[in-house]
């Protein structure tokens, strides 16, 4: 009995090993945890002593979810820089589409494109000593200096700014007023908010923990099973 339990287990701790991933039992069915830490990797394969996510990783894995009976909720902790548009863009929008309850925890920081990603979720939380930094998209390495790449640059801080609007109850004017910041960071524009901020701005919905986050999983995939039925 013993070792067929320690093969159950093995799986389950190379997941967590390999892709920061678990599947818990809740009390309303199994929940799957997914981390999303370091800097989010797109098309870009970034050096091997970066802490990253790798979106090829977590697209079909957010999928294989999705279509998974066994599984009834997803809980996704965020600790992450930012990284790569396209790819937090797309991992975004698959978080947002699920058809199961979601829910995210910020812990550390959700920078940059974690913002959407934070968003993305049924419910968010942020730890009080967590921060998110909202600032303009960058553009890394070959930049014609030609009209329509800065035509591309707004194009694309308007998806961003459109789906984080679209996910929480932050303003498009105020989200705008707080990425173009000059009186926070130097050389530079954008604002840095603690736990508290990112909720009182109505980008967060609740400053809370992980018991916090696991209890309104629960609470939610108990609203959709008696809806389901």
């Amino acid at each position: 009995m013993a070792d067929e339990n320690k093969k159950e287990e093995q799986p389950q701790s190379e997941q967590a090993k390999d892709l920061g991933t678990v599947k818990l039992k809740g009390r309303h069915g199994n929940i799957y945890c997914l981390s999303i830490i370091g800097q989010i990797e797109g098309h870009m394969v970034l050096p091997s002593d970066n802490k990253s996510t790798k979106y090829e990783h977590i697209i079909p894995l957010l999928v294989a979810i999705e279509e998974d009976e066994n599984i009834q909720g997803l809980i996704i902790i965020l600790n992450t820089m930012g990284g790569d548009v396209e790819a937090g863009l797309a991992i975004s929008e698959l978080i947002a589409g699920m058809s199961k309850p979601t829910v995210s925890l910020v812990l550390g920081g959700g920078h940059s494109i974690g913002v959407p990603l934070a968003v993305a979720s049924d419910y968010s939380f942020i730890a009080s000593s967590a921060t998110m930094t909202i600032h303009p998209i960058r553009m890394n390495g070959t930049v014609i200096s030609i009209p329509q790449t800065f035509d591309y640059l707004v194009k694309t801080q308007e998806r961003v700014v459109n789906f984080i609007v679209s996910h929480s109850k932050i303003t498009a004017e105020k989200l705008n007023e707080l990425m173009l910041n000059t009186s926070q960071l130097a050389n530079d524009a954008g604002t840095i908010m603690y736990g508290e901020d990112a909720v009182s701005y109505g980008i967060i919905d609740e400053v809370g923990t992980i018991s916090s986050a696991l209890d309104k999983l629960e609470n939610l995939i108990g609203q959709h099973h008696n809806i389901s039925q």
